[in-house]
């Protein structure tokens, strides 16, 4: 990882973690709660999404636009918090292990967990509707964060891979459930801080193309890294994905078959970049990152 890209990541994480420790910490008789949903969203993390907000923005309009995208930034990550404890519970991937610490339903239990992935997710939209942006942006953003986490984005590519467990899918079926389970959060953090910068439709359009194919480059790597990684360095349990007879691009190209996936994902993202031009180092190195990253 370079340095520009691990001193731009410190930041965001800083920034998205003072947003996200703020309205996690609130004096209410549910204090239980409030703690599963601190856990569950400032616990270890890669702060992709967030990173992704900054540096859209940032491509779009330079330098001195991070703090018109702190809610928007903090938004993203209640999201995708919320979907890990709700994809770590029994009913769904029953996983005890996350980021290297126990599980949400683990440390507390099975309804506070349920109860804190609830309460992340509408955390959310909050944040976004309290912004300090104009009110047809904010509009904007939250119908991008909407579609994207719900049955046409995210939660309808977890539900494909509920059903797909123990079936065979084609390569164009795996692609299609993984742009909608991973790769739909990805590219609204993208938009969304594209947006927040300015973007004109051309520039969205690039912005989009990049965020696509590293979404879907992620989903790659996560599953090579599923084959090939120790659990300690994971994080997670190794080899969980074939222990439960799902779909993986290894599964169905081999390892040296996703291995190049991920290079032709990182490839267009790259040409994405060329086309939008402007300040593009961060969302470059966060790019090489994805493709090569060890965990």
């Amino acid at each position: 990882m370079g340095s520009r890209l691990q001193e731009f990541l410190r930041t965001a994480s800083a920034r998205v973690e003072r947003t996200l420790a703020t309205a996690c910490n609130e004096q209410h008789p549910a204090t239980t709660l409030f703690s599963a949903m601190e856990y569950a969203a400032l616990g270890p993390g890669k702060r992709l999404r967030p990173a992704l907000v900054y540096a859209c923005a940032e491509a779009i309009r330079g330098e001195d636009i991070a703090s018109r995208c702190d809610e928007a930034a903090a938004a993203l990550e209640c999201i995708h918090a919320y979907s890990l404890v709700h994809d770590d519970l029994p009913a769904m991937d029953d996983d005890d292990l996350r980021r290297g610490r126990p599980t949400c339903h683990i440390q507390y239990d099975e309804a506070t967990a349920i109860l804190a992935g609830d309460a992340l997710q509408t955390q959310a939209f909050e944040l976004l509707a309290g912004a300090a942006l104009d009110s047809d942006l904010k509009v904007t953003l939250i119908a991008e964060l909407a579609r994207a986490s719900g049955a046409r984005g995210m939660v309808g590519g977890q539900a494909i891979d509920m059903a797909a467990v123990d079936r065979a899918l084609t390569l164009a079926q795996l692609e299609q459930m993984h742009r909608y389970k991973t790769g739909a959060l990805i590219s609204a953090s993208a938009r969304i801080g594209a947006l927040i910068g300015g973007a004109s439709a051309p520039q969205l359009t690039a912005i989009t193309r990049y965020a696509e194919s590293i979404g879907l480059a992620f989903q790659v790597q996560d599953d090579i890294l599923d084959v090939t990684a120790d659990t300690e360095t994971l994080g997670k349990a190794q080899g969980a994905d074939a222990a439960r007879n799902k779909p993986t691009y290894v599964s169905l190209l081999g390892l040296d078959g996703a291995r190049a996936k991920a290079d032709e994902l990182y490839r267009e993202a790259t040409q994405a970049l060329a086309e939008l031009g402007g300040h593009t180092e961060v969302l470059q190195q966060l790019a090489d990152y994805i493709v090569h990253r060890d965990h």
